[in-house]
């Protein structure tokens, strides 16, 4: 599903106007960055956790010509899914 298709399904469920739908959706994005970019988590209950994590100063080999790397230290967003998630998936989504 793309962002348009999934506007007008959360417009339509919600009864809001697409346009309506799009700025609700836009602020929840730009919050979520702003949260993140200042090392935050987010948790969402029957979800799962957003969490920013640190992967540390690495030496990568490169297999082709053997030549090692240093690899820098970089943040990567991570997510972990809810336990009542998992389940609802591995039963299809039906309750």
């Amino acid at each position: 599903m793309n962002n348009k298709a999934f506007i007008s399904n959360l417009a339509y469920v919600t009864d809001h106007s697409v346009r309506d739908t799009q700025v609700l959706v836009n602020s929840l994005v730009a919050e979520m960055t702003s949260l993140f970019e200042e090392d935050n988590s987010l948790v969402v209950p029957s979800f799962g956790t957003f969490e920013v994590k640190k992967k540390l100063e690495r030496v990568l080999l490169n297999p082709v010509t053997g030549q090692r790397m240093l690899v820098p230290p970089k943040l990567t967003l991570t997510f972990k899914s809810s336990n009542t998630l998992k389940e609802r998936i591995q039963k299809g989504g039906e309750e």
